[in-house]
C-alpha cells in the first residue's frame, strides 16, 4: 500500500502544525489520500468532520481518527473492524494495535499470513510465466553472425 505519510503516534499535524481545523483538501494532502477517500469514510460514518456550509473542517480529533483509519487498512482490517476498534472511546488516543486483544491479533496474524501464501504463490506462478515466455521469444531470435 503507497501510504506517503508516517503513522507514528508522536508526529505533529502536518498542516503547519498548529492542530486548527483543515479543510478537506488540506487534510487529503496532509495523509496523501484522495478527496473521494475522505468523503467515503465520512459516509461509511468513520469521519465527522465539521460542515461549514458547503466546507468539511477537520479538527485535530478527526485527523487522528483518520490516521487510526488509514494504519488499521495497512494492517488489513476492514472497515467494519476499524469502525469497531476505533468506536471504543475508553481507547483515547491509543494506537490501533493497543486497542487490539490477543484474539484479535492471532485472528490478524493468521489472515494476513494467509494471503502472503497466496501472493508468494501468484508470485511463482507469474515468474514461472515470465521464464517461459522469456525462453521461448530467445528460442525464436534469429542468432547473429
Amino acid at each position: 500500500m503507497g501510504v506517503a505519510f508516517s503513522l507514528t503516534k508522536d508526529e505533529p499535524p502536518q498542516n503547519g502544525g498548529t492542530g486548527e481545523e483543515a479543510t478537506i483538501g488540506e487534510v487529503a494532502r496532509e495523509f496523501a489520500v484522495s478527496l473521494r477517500t475522505l468523503r467515503f469514510y465520512e459516509d461509511r460514518g468513520l469521519l465527522q468532520p465539521r460542515r461549514q456550509g458547503a466546507s468539511r473542517l477537520y479538527n485535530a480529533a478527526d485527523r487522528r481518527r483518520l490516521r487510526i483509519i488509514l494504519k488499521g487498512k495497512q494492517l488489513g482490517f476492514t472497515l467494519t473492524e476499524i469502525r469497531a476498534l476505533i468506536g471504543a472511546e475508553r481507547d483515547g488516543e491509543a494506537e490501533i494495535e493497543e486497542r487490539l486483544n490477543a484474539e484479535q491479533i492471532a485472528d490478524q496474524l493468521g489472515h494476513l499470513e494467509r494471503q502472503r501464501g497466496e501472493i508468494d504463490a501468484a508470485i511463482a506462478r507469474l515468474r514461472a510465466a515470465q521464464q517461459r515466455r522469456s525462453a521461448h521469444f530467445s528460442a525464436q531470435q534469429p542468432v547473429a553472425n
